[in-house]
């Protein structure tokens, strides 16, 4: 994949994005899942690429189904404030917090890829395989299910520390994924169906678009849902009306209500 470089308007519309101007203190695995996080709202994502090396650094590439979805994600997302700061999860609040209050250094910078990823050169028969890469790809990816597996063998779920569900505003946690009744409104957000890799930064860079925002919390116990805290309940309502069905990933719409307290 050929870096974009600086806006060319001769570059016609295709299905991939190229994207620069990231943030290069973050690690590449967080990153795929933020951007695909981000960008699925406007079709199917086929592939995300990133790479550590020095001459892609700061850049990625997302891979549409179709050219429409990545025309629409170009125009809608041409400068969105995307991870100001390092992302050391100990600064994570302090970054959300700059990146709702509109302190943006880093702010994406959109065009069309002057290549195909592969991805594309497979379906259309002009792919030309690149050994080093897919044993890079599988050594990473390896890498990541062992640490999967040991992750879950410690008992440590995927997602590491949660509070404790006493101070969770839903009482003995989610007994199901149906509220029995539906809650009165309120400033706390209920949000289920999310896919098990979803993070709490992932909801993050999402619900603080709207204002207002306070924090999130995931239940480690209880992949797929979380809780979405805003100042008061018009603020949580305007954000609820805004990502209602928002798809994370295509088979997971969010399923947003208000908590129970």
């Amino acid at each position: 994949m050929t870096a974009g470089g600086d806006e060319d308007s001769t570059i016609p519309p295709n299905m991939t994005i190229y994207i620069n101007n990231l943030n290069e203190k973050i690690k590449l695995d967080e990153l795929k899942k933020s951007l695909r996080a981000v960008f699925s709202q406007f079709g199917k994502i086929l592939e995300v690429l990133a790479f550590k090396t020095l001459k892609h650094k700061g850049q990625a590439w997302v891979v549409f189904e179709d050219v429409s979805s990545a025309t629409e994600a170009l125009k809608q997302m041409q400068g969105f404030p995307f991870y100001d700061k390092p992302m050391a999860y100990a600064v994570e609040v302090e970054m959300i917090r700059n990146l709702c209050h509109n302190s943006y250094k880093n702010v994406l910078r959109i065009q069309y890829a002057k290549t195909k990823s592969d991805i594309i050169a497979k379906a259309d028969g002009t792919f030309v395989p690149r050994e080093r890469r897919r044993r890079l790809e599988d050594k990473a990816e390896r890498k990541r299910r062992e640490q999967r597996l040991d992750a879950n063998q410690a008992g440590l779920g995927p997602y590491g520390a949660a509070p404790p569900l006493s101070q969770l505003p839903y009482p003995g946690g989610a007994k199901s994924m149906v509220p029995e009744a539906p809650a009165l409104p309120n400033n706390i957000l209920f949000v289920q169906n999310l896919p098990h890799e979803t993070t709490p930064m992932m909801l993050q860079m999402l619900f603080c678009q709207y204002p207002g925002f306070k924090e999130v919390r995931m239940v480690e116990a209880k992949p797929g849902i979380a809780f979405v805290e805003y100042g008061d309940e018009m603020q949580a309502t305007l954000a609820m009306q805004g990502l209602q069905s928002f798809k994370i990933t295509q088979q997971n719409p969010m399923l947003i209500s208000y908590a129970k307290k």
